[in-house]
């Protein structure tokens, strides 16, 4: 077991797995203690199974049955130490942007800030974590849960390094580095030269995407494609990666086991590659 900690903030079960489950599983399997915060049980989550079609509607059993899933996906992903925002069922899915769910009084995206950011600065105490990854300013592509996810971390980064905040929660804790998640333009460009995407689909998909040279980071976790696609295999609710869709075609690509991401703070280390990207979210670190 190494000293090296990393903690994710995702929104919803099964984000974990799709946006950097290669990630977690390469650390993991390096000795690195690994912990992810969860902000909701995607109670709102479109269900995909007909199988499960008796939990359409439903969205308290949902989220339970989510957090179901969240427990089998991260046995396929190493030793992960799980943590939800506020406790399980706390904060709730707050549904896709522009649904009346939004301004719902148990949604995410209308929690309490104060609320929030303690739940939160307890998590960065409790774990002490090196590295922290979360989304960008627009959760990546608007859902309001990622956005909430983000101001939720970054809101709290502050905080738990003031030891006059909450001392009862801990120990102020300082992290040195954290990143955003990030999609490469070229990868975009590279979906529609290879079938996965048609060219009307890019304006859709291109807001989300990060120029190259402006990334900093590049894990390179297809060691652990296989774990990541065990891991989103659990989520029967939420996705079918065996069909013909886009979706499938994607992740079934041993490149779906590059995550790539966007330093925000603390000092970049060594790089490779024609844009100098660091291969470890550790690079730098003593």
């Amino acid at each position: 077991m190494s000293d090296r900690r990393l903690l994710l903030v995702h929104a919803h079960p099964d984000d974990e797995a799709t946006g950097t489950g290669a990630t977690m599983a390469r650390y993991s399997a390096e000795g690195a203690t690994v912990s992810l915060v969860t902000c909701t049980s995607g109670e709102l989550g479109e269900v995909v199974d007909d199988e499960l079609a008796h939990l359409r509607g439903a969205p308290q059993a949902l989220g339970e049955y989510r957090r179901g899933e969240i427990e089998r996906a991260l046995v396929e992903l190493g030793d992960i130490r799980q943590h939800w925002l506020g406790g399980p069922g706390r904060f709730h899915d707050s549904g896709m942007a522009g649904e009346e769910t939004n301004n719902a009084a148990e949604a995410f995206a209308t929690a309490d800030p104060a609320e929030v950011t303690r739940a939160m600065v307890a998590v960065l105490r409790a774990e002490r974590p090196q590295v922290v990854v979360t989304y960008d300013q627009n959760g990546g592509y608007g859902h309001p849960d990622h956005i909430a996810a983000h101001k939720a971390l970054m809101g709290a980064l502050e905080p738990a390094a003031d030891p006059a905040y909450e001392p009862e929660l801990g120990e102020a804790w300082d992290v040195p580095k954290v990143y955003w998640t990030a999609m490469p333009r070229s990868l975009l460009k590279r979906a529609v030269e290879e079938g996965f995407l048609d060219a009307d689909s890019v304006a859709a998909f291109e807001p989300s995407t990060v120029p190259d040279e402006d990334l900093t980071t590049q894990v390179d976790g297809r060691a652990f494609h296989v774990n990541k696609l065990a891991a989103l295999r659990t989520y029967r609710s939420q996705v079918n990666i065996d069909d013909d869709g886009f979706f499938a075609k994607m992740v079934s690509s041993e490149e779906f086991g590059l995550e790539h991401y966007l330093l925000v703070r603390g000092e970049r280390g060594p790089g490779e590659g024609p844009f100098g990207w660091e291969t470890d979210l550790f690079a730098g670190l003593s």
